[in-house]
């Protein structure tokens, strides 16, 4: 009899629940792996909006138009056929989120989309400030059908502990049932969709801790390569709050919210109006982020001077959201905000289809380099991640058409792994700290090496101790951050080196890592010429 073919998804938000959709549609049996239910995922804290050029705003706007602002905005470091493949297929996206009860902003039935940084049209579509809530809602429901048939099987409050290799190709994973303390192989394809990577910069993000690298660390010690890990996006509207830092949202700028300073007289400065025109609140993230950090005063965002109409019917979570962390009213009085890393441009190297250098391995969403280049514009991730993991899916059914297993699993290809102790606490401190220092907005060579000198130490202590698996890879992982920021020698999007302000054209290449016999290695790929047709 035939073995049924699986395969396993390892993340259960935005781009895994799409991956899984898109399976089960085929009729593929899909196992979707979590650390935590679906509805506790990082995909549930986007705010602002998803983006397509739709063309309702009477503004002209056009896919073409949506491909050049996303290939500018990450300074044409992103590969444009993928990026071309993520425009002309955002519409479709949106329309089938729409189909299935996403509930869109509407006025007079017409679907309304707002403004977004380093866009030159309204082209994001919104609920409120809830999108990703909204997104992840309907996303559960659509698939809660193909659990329902057995097509898609839960496996939530489980730990992605290492990835299983047969002759060079994926062929399972071994996770952890985080109640059981019990491990477990699966056998099949695997498609990583597990997030970015907050944890190793635990409470500067304003993504979930949740996500904690962990996954993406233990990949690149296993020999899948990574890029752009020197590219991590700083948002320039954030508040620190306990343990992490509150986001908000790019929609308040996009419903006319202005940044300010206050002069020696007291007076408000709108500086980025000044030096960018009256569209300055609403410039890519990276260039309001490194303004913000240049100009070393404190920034408040202006938000007093919208409507009720606005508040009430397009930013009333936020501003209940503001109210409750911060004991401000927005429609009232100024919030202060700074600079916080709120998104990982780098990660697993994918192709145009989503595939990896490891033959039946795929990824998609944050966890994967795509479609961002340098820099990500605002609305592209909730897109990227539904886009992403549909696509992905597909080249994996492809691959799987007319044929079982890529191998067999065996429980001796295993490991035992175990998470980072409390003894270890004071470790995993010092690396947030030192990626904190050498990964800052404005970096430089002299504090990138002297974080990168003493990680490595860190990296040499835990190898010569009994460490956990999970400190030993995210040192790893820290160690190639740091050297992907090394290698590139210049100022580019997010990456800001003080030491090279200009951005060099013979750069423009992708940023590749992978590890050898324990050894980090870099180079540099071409960026692929955009095909005609």
């Amino acid at each position: 009899m035939e073995q049924q073919v699986s395969v396993n998804i390892i993340g259960a938000g935005l781009a895994g629940l799409s991956a899984a959709k898109t399976f089960a549609e085929a009729g593929i049996h899909v196992r979707l792996v979590s650390y935590q239910a679906s509805e506790r995922a990082q995909s549930n804290l986007a705010e602002g909006g998803i983006n397509a050029a739709l063309n309702v705003m009477g503004e002209e706007d056009s896919i073409r138009g949506h491909f050049e602002d996303t290939l500018r905005g990450g300074c044409f470091l992103a590969d444009p056929n993928m990026v071309r493949n993520l425009t002309d297929g955002a519409p479709g996206i949106v329309m089938e989120m729409d189909s299935l009860g996403v509930p869109f902003h509407r006025e007079n039935g017409h679907l309304i989309q707002r403004n977004f940084g380093g866009q030159k049209k309204k082209r994001t579509a919104y609920a409120k400030s809830s999108t990703g809530k909204v997104l992840m809602t309907a996303l559960i429901d659509a698939v809660r059908r193909y659990e329902a048939e057995g097509l898609v099987e839960r496996y939530p409050h489980h730990c992605f502990e290492r990835l299983i290799l047969k002759n060079g190709r994926a062929c399972g994973v071994q996770i952890c049932d985080r109640f059981r303390d019990q491990e477990i192989v699966l056998e099949g394809s695997v498609l990583m969709a597990c997030g970015g990577m907050n944890g190793l910069l635990g409470g500067l993000t304003t993504g979930t801790t949740s996500n904690t690298g962990a996954a993406a660390a233990m990949l690149l010690e296993q020999g899948v390569e990574f890029a752009n890990l020197e590219f991590l996006q700083y948002h320039p509207t954030t508040v620190s709050i306990t343990g992490k830092r509150l986001l908000v949202s790019e929609a308040a700028r996009g419903e006319g919210g202005r940044l300010f300073y206050l002069d020696m007289d007291g007076n408000r400065r709108y500086f980025m109006e000044e030096k960018y025109g009256e569209r300055g609140n609403l410039m890519p993230r990276d260039v309001i982020s490194r303004e913000m950090v240049m100009l070393g005063k404190p920034v408040c965002l202006g938000l007093t001077g919208l409507d009720e109409k606005t508040w009430g019917v397009k930013l009333s979570d936020l501003r209940e959201e503001i109210i409750h962390y911060l004991g401000i009213d927005p429609a009232a009085e100024p919030v202060p905000v700074s600079p916080g890393i709120h998104y990982f441009m780098g990660g697993i190297l994918v192709d145009e289809h989503h595939r990896t250098n490891i033959p039946d391995l795929y990824a998609a969403g944050e966890c994967a380099c795509a479609y961002h280049g340098a820099n990500r514009l605002g609305g592209n991730s909730l897109l990227g991640a539904i886009f992403g993991g549909r696509e992905a899916a597909r080249t994996a059914i492809l691959q799987l058409s007319g044929k079982t297993e890529a191998g067999h699993a065996s429980p001796q290809d295993t490991r035992t792994c175990r998470a980072v102790t409390e003894a270890e606490g004071s470790i995993h401190e010092e690396m947030t700290q030192l990626l904190a220092k050498g990964l800052a907005a404005l970096r430089d060579k002299e504090t990138m090496e002297t974080a990168l000198n003493r990680l490595v130490e860190l990296r040499t202590q835990a190898e010569s101790t009994d460490a956990s698996d999970e400190l030993r890879s995210k040192l790893l992982l820290g160690e190639a951050m740091l050297r992907c920021a090394l290698a590139r020698k210049e100022s580019r999007g997010a990456h800001t080196r003080l030491d090279f302000p200009d951005t060099d054209e013979a750069m423009r290449k992708t940023t590749v890592v992978r590890v050898e016999d324990g050894v980090v290695r870099i180079r540099f790929r071409e960026i692929p010429e955009l095909r005609q047709e």
